[in-house]
């Protein structure tokens, strides 16, 4: 579809329904990836190698961060732009957006495969399950100048209007890195290299195919000779830090709350904690691609100043995620021993107890997650980066560990616990955000 007939003309609920549950499908299909290479190695390699996997999973996402806080923070302007009629200007910043990112890839990709030993050790791990976690963890560093654009071209699809064809594309994505797994670990008997190396081997093929409509001169943005300057950068790296800090600050988190459990419970307990990530994994995409598939539409009407739409489209973004949280609280409620087993197919009867305890509380968080979500997802598509960074940075960094020592007396309880805490906090944050920008969120239209 025109992406500005859609972003300026289509009605809200319906430009919701068109934009937002492929969307959603796609970021869902898009990180599903995770979700089956735990299924994957839990079952064929064994709780070792799962809890190996959950141990490195923290850098694989620190590697990805640097190539969505570029693709992010330049898609935001890109979409302004194109509500401004500067399309000149958006090329450009779409297209010195692709040469950072891999250029990021090959900086990032060289330091995490010379470190991922000494990485892993200061982590606790020993023997064979730190020899597990560094091997997973070199794939994806070789792998990462060719596979990290992945998440940019998402981005770059959707503000060209390829809606449908970007949720295609991550389905086929997801189908490939499954069959790619299966193959490697249940025909052929490979390690826990080859489930890293058949992720790896799907990203690349589909970044190859998503970029096809961008070298052929059929999408809006189109390739240009790159100017870059400061203030480009600048502006790229504002509008995309508050996803960046998330995924640093919540990897930050995750390696912290590792080297707690590792000390705590040991591999029994870092493969709980990865259950529930894994849950979290699949939950978190639903809200995260509602909300960002929006972003373009916001963005542009934003820049276009028609505030009014900007509200209407808010308006179906966070009644949506609130439905889609509260009914995960509900499926995590009911089906907790279901979900352990999906990951660790061996689990005893003490890991098993555990982790239907562990995701009870931890159902609690999906109560209030969303309104952070969706108030953060707000600010960074109306180009105001620094309200959706301090919720970004607290929601995954500073109430956790603040929680953290509050919750110590409880032990691995506390841990459980920590989410829903978090989450009400960052509620709370929100709200306050949303009141001190009232004014400029409800001011009327500009005559054009």
């Amino acid at each position: 579809m025109n992406s500005t007939a859609l972003f300026a003309r289509t009605p809200p609920l319906r430009l919701f329904f068109l934009a937002s549950i492929p969307g959603a499908i796609s970021m869902l299909a898009s990180a599903l990836y995770q979700t089956l290479d735990g299924i994957f190695v839990g079952q064929y390699l064994g709780a070792t190698a799962f809890a190996a996997l959950n141990l490195a999973m923290p850098f694989v996402i620190i590697n990805f961060a640097l190539a969505d806080l570029i693709g992010v923070g330049s898609a935001v302007p890109i979409s302004v732009c194109l509500g401004k009629k500067q399309e000149q200007q958006a090329n450009n910043i779409f297209t010195c957006a692709c040469l950072m990112i891999v250029g990021a890839g090959i900086l990032v990709g060289a330091l995490m495969f010379t470190t991922a030993p000494l990485l892993i050790r200061l982590m606790g791990a020993e023997g064979e399950f730190a020899t597990l976690a560094v091997q997973y963890l070199r794939v994806y560093a070789l792998c990462s100048p060719v596979t990290t654009i992945v998440f940019a071209a998402d981005n770059y699809l959707r503000i060209s209007g390829f809606i449908r064809g970007s949720m295609f594309l991550n389905i086929l994505m997801s189908v490939l890195i499954a069959v790619l797994e299966f193959v490697f670990l249940s025909i052929f008997h490979w390690g826990i290299w080859a489930a890293a190396l058949a992720t790896c081997s799907g990203m690349l093929i589909c970044a190859i195919i998503a970029f096809i409509p961008f070298f052929r001169g059929k999408a809006l943005l189109r390739f240009c000779r790159p100017r870059f300057s400061g203030k480009m950068i600048r502006q790229i790296v504002a509008c995309g830090s508050p996803n960046f800090l998330n995924n640093i600050a919540g990897r930050i988190t995750s390696i912290l709350m590792n080297a707690i459990l590792v000390r705590l419970g040991g591999e029994m307990a870092v493969s709980v904690y990865g259950v529930l990530m894994f849950a979290d994994g699949f939950i978190l995409p639903l809200l995260y691609g509602m909300c960002d598939s929006l972003q373009p539409a916001v963005g542009y009407n934003w820049g276009a100043q028609k505030f009014s739409r900007v509200r209407a489209i808010e308006k179906c973004c966070f009644t949506a995620s609130g439905v889609v949280s509260l009914l995960a609280v509900l499926v995590i409620l009911l089906f907790p021993e279901q979900i352990t087993n999906l990951f660790v197919a061996d689990a005893g009867a003490d890991v098993l107890h555990i982790s239907v305890f562990a995701l009870r509380l931890f159902s609690i968080t999906y109560i209030t997650r969303w309104f952070s979500f969706a108030t953060q997802s707000y600010m960074l598509a109306i180009e105001k980066p620094l309200p959706a960074s301090i919720i970004s940075v607290s929601t995954a960094l500073i109430f956790p560990v603040v929680l953290v020592a509050a919750l110590w007396p409880l032990g691995l309880t506390g841990i459980w616990l920590n989410f829903a805490g978090t989450s009400v906090l960052a509620a709370l944050l929100s709200l306050v955000i949303l009141i001190k920008f009232r004014r400029e969120l409800k001011q009327p239209d500009k005559e054009v």
